[in-house]
Parts: structure tokens; C-alpha cells; sequence
């Protein structure tokens, strides 16, 4: 049924869409403070679904197609963001059993060295007592942690309140967490440089991501412009091999990222770039400001249903001042050595 809505939606658009998912981590089992990521079990029927309804593509395979006007119907790639060591772990095993290409956009500096400031706090709120937790002094008010329930809408808030200080700020606010916690940041979650060069050799794309994962409107242009190039200079030191690709973190248009960073990522020699609207891209779309959806269905159903609304609604429009003319040369298909995932069953 999927197959042929898809179809359908393929043959009533005047031009054929692509669809970018958008993965951080895959979790062993449900965690209640991780319930927007999906666990191994949602992932597996998630990627059978993928193999089974649509045609998966390699990210930069995908561009070349859409710049050059030969897509296939129903069109999706396979993004992981961050650079979780569970993506070597429990999604690649996956993406072998269904064939399926994915990228993985890299944070180069938490390679073998770290885990994300989002994680440490995290795991500092689940080490403190059930109370009320006082941040007014860093501007952030009051964080209750007496009900799991109150813990869980505590870590949502605070994060989202976290992305936005200044990374200096942001660093002092979680060793503080730390520190009342007696905690140190958990258990390694990000990869080793040894898993980013199997996942690159067992025919995962690798991107970049910055390289600590900062806002990038939070910093002066001096520093944006470091994160931006020094990624990419790192992962390419690490894996041998051209990245091409760049995914601004968190990824809001004009929030996030501005006018000024789609120009530092096109100088720094990417070929295109992701943010996280919803939506499909189509070939007018800016190829640095790309879409890229993050699935949440919790049935195959809904799951399939969605990815078909957004290929029937294409992209989403982006702020005027946004806005760019995508290159003037169509993005080349990769030349890669090495093994690959062969495609999607259909």
C-alpha cells in the first residue's frame, strides 16, 4: 500500500522529492528521559519498513540524482547526527541486515573524548535527589526533580534553555550539575575514532557536525567559522577521505545558524548542507539549507504515512534572508573505495 500511495505521490508532483531522515542515537532498550529516540527494537522495524516501501539512497548519491532530475519514486536517506557510538553498535548490524546506505554526521572533538553536554546533564539530573533544583543564579530559575515525570520535563527544559547560553556558560553550567550530582558524565556514549573509520569502511558516509556541537549563532564569526572548518579538516585527517557534507547543529534557520554560516560552510568546500525543518527537498531547494525530518511514529503505519505526506508537500520555504542559489556544478555521486551497502530491497 505504501509502494503504491508513493507511487502515486511520485506521478501527481511535477518533480520527484527526496526525503532525509534524522537519527541521534538507537537505545538498547525505552529509556523514559530518551523517548523521542527510538529503541533497537523500533529501529529494526523502522529500517525493514524503509527496505521494504521505499528506495533508500546514499545521501550524496541522493543529490546527484536530484540535481540531474532522476530520482526514484519515493526517495529517502538515513542521517545519524552527533556521532553516538551506538550507531556503530546496534544501527550498523541493522543497516547490513536491509542493505541500507545511511551518513553520519560527525561532532569531530567528542570523537574518543567525551560525551555531549546535553548528555552530562542528563545524567547529573538523574544522579540528584528528588528536589527542587535552584539555577537562578545562572539566569535559568527553578527545575523541580521530585516525580520521575518532574524529572523528565525538568531535563527537556533545561536543555533547551542550555543550547542557547554561551558555550562558556554552558560548560561552567554543567560541571556545576556535575558536581552536585557526584557524577562525570556517565558512560562513553560518542564514537572512537576507530569506529568512525569502520563505519566509513563498511560504506557509511561520514559528515561533519562542527566540532563541540555549538549554536552557531551564539559564537563571533572568528570562532563560527573554526567550527566549521576545523570539522571537517579533522574528520578528513581521521578517515583518508574527502566530507563533503555538513549538518548545522540543532539546525533552525535563522535561530541556529544565519546567512553569515551558509556562507562560512560554503567557503569551507562542503557540498551541501542540512538543517532540521520538515519536510522533502526537491530540486529548486538551496543545497545549503536542505530539510531533514526526525520520524517519531510509533507504528509502521504512521511512520510510512508521514514520510509520504512530506514527499507530497516538499520542501518547507525558508526565511528571505536565507535564502541562496544552490551551485552552479550538480553535486558528483561518491567515488569510494572500500565496501558498501548495496540498496533497499525495492
Amino acid at each position: 500500500m505504501l509502494r503504491a500511495a508513493g507511487d502515486l505521490v511520485a506521478r501527481a508532483a511535477s518533480r520527484r522529492r527526496l526525503c532525509i531522515l534524522t537519527y541521534h542515537r538507537v537505545l538498547e532498550r525505552p529509556v523514559a528521559m530518551l523517548e523521542s529516540e527510538p529503541d533497537l527494537t523500533a529501529f529494526r522495524w523502522q529500517m525493514e519498513l524503509l527496505a521494504d516501501c521505499f528506495n533508500v539512497l546514499p545521501l550524496a548519491d541522493a543529490l546527484a540524482m536530484l540535481d540531474a532530475g532522476r530520482l526514484p519514486p519515493r526517495a529517502v536517506c538515513i542521517t545519524f547526527d552527533d556521532g553516538y557510538r551506538s550507531v556503530y553498535d546496534l544501527a550498523l548490524p541493522v543497516l547490513k541486515e536491509f542493505g541500507l546506505p545511511a551518513t553520519v554526521f560527525v561532532t569531530s572533538g567528542h570523537v574518543g573524548s567525551g560525551n555531549m553536554w546535553n548528555d552530562r546533564i542528563m545524567d547529573a539530573l538523574q544522579n540528584l535527589p528528588p528536589r527542587d533544583l535552584d539555577l537562578s543564579a545562572a539566569g535559568l530559575g527553578h527545575f523541580s526533580l521530585r516525580t520521575p515525570a518532574d524529572r523528565e520535563a525538568s531535563l527537556r527544559d533545561l536543555t533547551e534553555a542550555s543550547k542557547y547560553l554561551p558555550p562558556a556558560a554552558r560548560d561552567a553550567l554543567v560541571r556545576r550539575l556535575e558536581a552536585m550530582a557526584g557524577s562525570r558524565g556517565g558512560q562513553d556514549l560518542m564514537l572512537s575514532a576507530e569506529m568512525v573509520v569502520a563505519l566509513d569502511r563498511n560504506g557509511v558516509e561520514i559528515g561533519a557536525h562542527t566540532v563541540t556541537h555549538p549554536i552557531l549563532t551564539s559564537l563571533d564569526d572568528d570562532s563560527a567559522r573554526r567550527e566549521i572548518a576545523a570539522g571537517k579538516r579533522q574528520l578528513e585527517a581521521l578517515t583518508g577521505r574527502p566530507v563533503r557534507l555538513f549538518a548545522y547543529p540543532n539546525g533552525k534557520a535563522g535561530k541556529d545558524f544565519d546567512a553569515r554560516h551558509v556562507a562560512m560552510v560554503r567557503e569551507a568546500g562542503f557540498d551541501a548542507a542540512f538543517t532540521t525543518a520538515a519536510g522533502a527537498a526537491d530540486p529548486g531547494h538551496d543545497r545549503y539549507q536542505l530539510p531533514r525530518s526526525r520520524p517519531w511514529d510509533r507504528t509502521p503505519l504512521l511512520f510510512g504515512v508521514r514520510l509520504l505526506r512530506w514527499l507530497a508537500q516538499g520542501a518547507p520555504a525558508l526565511p528571505a534572508q536565507e535564502h541562496h542559489k544552490k551551485p552552479a556544478a550538480p553535486i558528483a555521486a561518491p567515488q569510494k573505495a572500500g565496501a558498501t551497502l548495496p540498496l533497499g530491497r525495492k
